[in-house]
């Protein structure tokens, strides 16, 4: 009996428990898959990599105000300025920033300053990623203006000093103060004349609604100029030349990035070959020792894609004098001998000279 009564006991002890680790380790698989799709649509392109990194960006913004200390020197003839400071300089850092972090940075100014050479250059591709430059450039700036407005604090700091004191009831007397200096301290509220003031208080809040006004219509302005433009664009550009403009501008990349890479791989199997000849210069007594034949001929066809990844590039003139000819005149885009180059056709026989069967 106490068996039997003892196992239901258990087991409705362990059933939560057991629930509750299966519905946690559901839900962490779902964030890891969802996580996983976001980083793989990040890493997907160059476009892709540049938006995530000025979103970013805008985040970093955002975290640093939030995080930053305002503190208005409360003096008519500074407090605009810090303001003015704080509203202007950040942004501008944070501009450049982004032009620094794009790739179509690197991209557009070799595209604009390189040679000629065998290829024409399109001024439509450089104003193509010059325009996506500035828009990605742009975001986390604009996020910083408009959290400082919405927020209102700079602006109560810049324009304290404008509002008329007699619209507002509670004005402190007796401060020795002037009106001027009087409003520019209503931001410091640690003031002894502002000390729990509904005056200060009212004040703003006044200029706070302004403040996020204005915000709030610089936002609305550019979600509504970005979707007219959206709507817009196509009925003004022809959408042909545009899809033209586009893959140039991403062929541009992916050929740079294929360049550096096919550049990296072959440093690595320059290097390669140079610290092995160094060791076999270096060696004094030759044991010759034979391998099987099979073995000789993988190690054979090892070394022959090891020559051929070097593309016949052996020598330092001849990989600098392969540079120069990359920068000053890049190849014409056209792959018309990669596509129809000729194929070796291999036609086994009998004996009697009979076509057996073919090897392409």
């Amino acid at each position: 009996m106490l068996s039997g009564s003892g196992v239901p006991f258990v087991t409705a002890v362990l059933l939560p428990q057991q629930t509750g680790s299966r519905t946690f380790c559901t839900y962490r698989t779902v964030n890891m898959e969802r996580l996983k799709i976001v980083l793989q649509y990040f890493q997907s392109n160059s476009e892709s990599i540049s938006n995530g990194i000025c979103i970013i960006l805008a985040l970093v913004s955002v975290k640093l105000y939030t995080s930053f200390d305002f503190n208005c020197p409360c003096l008519p003839q500074y407090n605009k300025l810090y303001s003015l400071g704080v509203m202007i300089v950040p942004p501008i850092i944070l501009f450049f920033l982004g032009v620094l972090v794009n790739r179509h940075t690197g991209v557009m100014m070799d595209e604009w300053m390189r040679p000629l050479g065998n290829r024409s250059k399109n001024p439509a591709v450089v104003k193509y990623l010059f325009s996506a430059m500035i828009q990605r450039a742009l975001l986390a700036p604009l996020v910083w203006i408009l959290v400082t407005l919405l927020d209102g604090k700079v602006f109560i700091c810049a324009f304290s000093i404008s509002v008329d004191p007699t619209l507002f009831s509670g004005q402190p007397n007796n401060t020795g103060l002037d009106v001027v200096k009087m409003m520019a301290k209503v931001p410091c509220k640690e003031d002894i004349i502002f000390r729990n003031s509904s005056f200060r208080k009212a004040v703003s809040r006044y200029v706070r609604c302004y403040s996020q006004a204005i915000g709030w219509s610089i936002l609305l302005f550019l979600i509504v100029l970005g979707a007219l433009g959206r709507l817009l664009k196509p009925c003004f550009e022809d959408h042909g030349s545009f899809l033209q403009t586009r893959y140039w501008s991403n062929y541009l990349d992916v050929e740079q990035k294929l360049f550096d890479e096919t550049c990296v791989l072959h440093a690595r199997d320059f290097a390669r070959k140079c610290v092995v000849q160094f060791f076999e210069d270096m060696r004094e007594d030759t044991v010759l020792h034979l391998p099987h034949p099979l073995n000789f001929r993988c190690a054979q066809e090892e070394e022959e894609e090891e020559d051929d990844r070097l593309h016949g590039i052996s020598k330092q003139d001849q990989m600098n004098q392969l540079l120069n000819k990359w920068y000053f005149s890049k190849p014409e885009l056209d792959v018309t001998r990669m596509a129809y180059r000729p194929r070796t056709c291999v036609t086994w026989e009998d004996g009697n000279g009979k076509s057996l069967y073919s090897d392409v």
